[in-house]
Order: structure tokens, then sequence, then C-alpha cells
């Protein structure tokens, strides 16, 4: 299980640097040639050296959980700008008694370099509202929804009332302003197969019902769970009994391909085929 894990890990971390570096690949190359080049220059190798550390400390910071998501990488991108900063600096060096017009190809090379990344995401960058810009970054993660859940709940509580998410949607928490009944704000590692995976489900179980917060907010979103045929699926069962036995329906919230249906306070009967949707759920009286 444990190299099927790592096997998973490695493909994920290959397949995320791919999708990475292919967006902004001309950076990528200044910053290789900057190492190298830096590396050969007896003045520039100290600095050189500093940065190679710094970038391979920023991968180090990337790496736990190994989960290796595209916006992990953030965490490298000062050092391979910086990287790619020498190479300019030393193509500047080398064409500085060159013709004014030669002079002037490190930087043309960095204005394309750098425009390249924006031209293959204009649509984000130049067509789309931010919240459009979102979706299309994120089209299977309830961020934008989580907006109007969070403001509902605010309206809705006191800021001494705890809610509870079943899910990895920690932003509902801050929208609405208000705290945890759980220290579990994210799920992922409740379903991975792990020895205490059963154990933490328990933990959250009972800290949600000692809490007993006005609002339960169940994320029904694949990935929110990221569940597994071999996850343990004691947190489904109890939740089910728990909210049917405690809590009535207030709002419904839909999330189609193309846009999102949302049904506070009066959830209709026939409601459209769900597959991504957020069941809020109020504490009975």
């Amino acid at each position: 299980m444990a190299a099927s894990c790592g096997s998973v890990r490695r493909r994920a971390f290959f397949y995320t640097a791919n999708e990475v570096v292919l967006t902004a690949w001309a950076i990528w190359i200044l910053a290789g040639i900057g190492a190298l080049t830096g590396l050969w220059d007896q003045r520039m190798r100290a600095s050189t050296l500093f940065l190679a550390g710094f970038l391979f400390f920023s991968v180090l910071a990337m790496c736990p959980g190994f989960y290796f998501r595209p916006h992990y990488f953030i965490f490298v991108l000062p050092a391979v700008s910086l990287l790619a900063g020498v190479a300019i600096s030393k193509l500047t060096a080398i064409l500085e008694r060159r013709l004014i017009l030669i002079r002037f190809v490190p930087l043309l090379l960095f204005a394309v370099a750098l425009s390249l990344p924006i031209l293959l995401d204009k649509k984000i960058f130049f067509d789309v509202s931010p919240n459009q810009a979102c979706g299309l970054i994120y089209p299977q993660n309830p961020f934008l929804e989580s907006v109007r859940i969070g403001s509902y709940v605010r309206e809705h509580t006191e800021p001494g009332d705890t809610i509870a998410v079943l899910g990895s949607e920690p932003e509902i928490y801050f929208y609405s302003h208000r705290h945890s009944a759980t220290g579990y704000i994210y799920t992922y590692g409740l379903m991975e197969p792990q020895k205490y995976a059963q154990q933490m489900q328990q933990e959250m179980i009972r800290e949600i019902e000692a809490a007993r917060p006005k609002y339960l907010i169940s994320v029904a979103v694949v990935y929110s769970w990221l569940r597994r045929p071999d996850s343990e699926q004691a947190i489904f069962t109890w939740a089910n009994e728990y909210m049917t036995e405690n809590y009535a329906p207030a709002a419904l919230v839909n999330i189609k391909p193309t846009e999102t249906d949302y049904f506070f306070g009066d959830i209709p009967p026939p409601v459209e085929a769900l597959k991504d949707y957020i069941l809020i759920y109020r504490r009975n009286l």
C-alpha cells in the first residue's frame, strides 16, 4: 500500500510540475540558463549558489503532505524569477559594448518570456470577471458558492454560535465569521488509507456532538473529500443519522456545470438530479 501511495504521489508531482512549467516555459528556461551561467561566472557564483539553496528549500516547503497541487508551486516562483534575472543580467553584461539596438535584446527577451504566460491565459486576464476567472481556474470547487453560503450562515447565527462543515471548505468559516465546532476543517486525511483514519473520524464526530453547532454544512462535492473506494465510511453513516435526528434542512446549493441554483429557506421538492451540491442544516430547537 505504501509503495502504491508513493507511486501515486510521484505521478501527481510530475503531472503538476509539467503543467506549471509549460504555462511559463520561457521563464523556466531562463532560470535554467541563469543557474548554469551564474555557476560558471566566478563573480556571480556565490549569489547563484545562494539562489540554488533558496530554490532547494522552496521545493521542500511545498512537499509536506506530498499533495503537489498547482498553487503549491507558488513557493518556488521567487527563486525561479531571481534565477531568470541572473540570465538576463549575464546577457546584458555580455552585450553592453555592442550596438545600442543589440543591447536591447535582453530587455526584449525578458518581455517575451513574461508575456507568453499572460497570452496563454489571456481569457482569464482580460476577458472575464474575477468571479468568472475563479470558476474557470477551479471549476470543480465550490469557492464562489462558499461566499453566499457564508453570508447566509452569518445572517442566521449569532457571533458566539459555532458551525460545522462536513467537507474541506474552511473558507465557509472565514466568510461566515463563525468558529468551527471541530478541529477538522479539512477532511482529506479522514479519507486516506491510513491507520488513523477511523480514529480521526471518531474524534471529529465527538467534537461536533459535544459542540452542538447551530448549523451543519454538508458538502457533497468530490474534490471536498477525495473519497476513495477503500476510504473509511463511518463518518457518512453517522452524519446521515445525526442530521436526521437533530437537524432540519435549511438550504440547498445545487452546483451545475454552467450555473448554480440557490434555495435558501424553502427547498422545492422537485429539484433537478443532483451531482455536486451543498446542504445546509439548522439544529432543531
